[in-house]
């Protein structure tokens, strides 16, 4: 059966490598826009369903991996900053405090119509960020593409006191840990 990431985030593809497996990787094209008063975690599940769904529509016997991750601090949806401005907005909403980050995991069976789907949270303890720090960093990475504007995977480390969740995967935007737990019930074989 054949394997496909419906993403084009070379993020999540870097992730999916690491288990070694062959995998196409797919546009899925979906409206990621919230639903009136939609719950983050609500959200994220919904999404990474139809962005597996769209893709397994479109093959027949292929297990299609869909996600979606959102940050929230306060409450509020964080999502990419895009400006300088706005991403140190961010930075400063988050010092001192805790973002947590929803990631949406679907696995999606294209010839039998059934899916798993899962909503993997992970909290980021940011330390206390000043002006300067902030200023520092958005020069050296400018992390305008990426919800809460940081790279975990990179320079972004400096900013945290601490990291709390089951797979560091989830706050690059795929939890291996239960993707992995999901081929096993559709008896793809990683090993």
């Amino acid at each position: 059966m054949k394997l496909i990431l419906a993403s084009t985030s070379p993020f999540r593809k870097a992730i999916l490598d690491k288990l070694g497996i062959e995998f196409d990787t797919a546009s899925p094209e979906t409206d990621e826009t919230a639903l009136e008063n939609e719950a983050p975690q609500t959200l994220v599940e919904r999404l990474s369903i139809a962005k597996a769904k769209t893709i397994a529509e479109k093959v027949d016997n292929a297990l299609v991996i869909g996600s979606d991750q959102v940050s929230v601090i306060d409450g509020e949806i964080i999502g990419k900053p895009h400006t300088h401005e706005n991403a140190i907005k961010q930075l400063q909403k988050a010092s001192g405090k805790t973002v947590t980050f929803y990631t949406g995991l679907c696995l999606y069976n294209a010839a039998t119509g059934q899916y798993q789907s899962e909503v993997v949270p992970f909290d980021v303890v940011f330390r206390d960020l000043d002006d300067h720090l902030i200023e520092a960093y958005l020069k050296k990475e400018t992390p305008y593409n990426c919800a809460g504007s940081f790279k975990s995977e990179a320079l972004g480390i400096v900013l945290f006191e601490k990291l709390q969740g089951d797979d560091p995967n989830t706050l690059m935007g795929l939890p291996l840990i239960r993707l992995v737990k999901m081929l096993e019930k559709e008896h793809f074989p990683i090993i």
